[in-house]
């Protein structure tokens, strides 16, 4: 629970707070160029607020149009077509640490593609201390089990792999669990 405006507001538990978005946007036409070429990419953000933000900063870098010369044609969210089924992602990243801008890959495992970017961004954090705003996403992948490349994700795909309980609660019978008490609880000592 956190305190915002007087109002107790309940923090939202899910880890996947990534979005996947697709963009279609070109630069404004013009005299110039009456008809400009279109690009689409698919970025990964909070929200599709921060989704255009992305989009017009990699616009900025590939053909100099800025969003108040350019338009969005096309704004759509992704999702998984099987977001029960355990995959091993690959991602390709850059990012820009405090001396230097590093490419990297990683490998995760994960039900869907948008909780894979989730524990990229915390690991990168955690890490590498690398702001979320610092990390661009190059490529997305889902990987077979026989060409997983790192370690921690080779060990789940053992075939005996098993996750032992630690800790069992005792059943309770139905005749056992009451529902409402006999007294009510004291407040003082006796």
């Amino acid at each position: 629970m956190v305190k915002k405006d007087g109002l107790l507001e309940q923090k939202s538990l899910s880890i996947a707070n990534q979005h996947q978005y697709e963009l279609c946007g070109r630069a404004a036409p013009t005299q110039k160029v009456p008809v400009p070429k279109i690009y689409k990419m698919k970025i990964f953000a909070k929200n599709a607020v921060l989704a255009r933000s992305k989009f017009w900063y990699f616009m900025k870098k590939i053909n100099c149009a800025k969003r108040t010369g350019g338009e969005i044609l096309r704004q759509t969210e992704l999702y998984d077509n099987k977001p029960t089924k355990v995959q091993n992602y690959g991602i390709w990243l850059r990012y820009n640490s405090r001396t230097d801008t590093h490419n990297m890959y990683k490998e995760y495992r994960d039900t869907t593609i948008n909780g894979a970017v989730s524990q990229m961004i915390a690991e990168m954090a955690g890490r590498h201390r690398a702001e979320a705003s610092s990390i661009q996403i190059m490529k997305t992948a889902i990987i077979a089990d026989e060409d997983v490349r790192r370690k921690h994700v080779k060990q789940m795909l053992t075939k005996g792999c098993r996750f032992p309980m630690v800790r069992k609660t005792p059943l309770v019978k139905k005749s056992m669990k009451k529902v409402f008490l006999g007294k009510r609880p004291t407040t003082y000592a006796q």
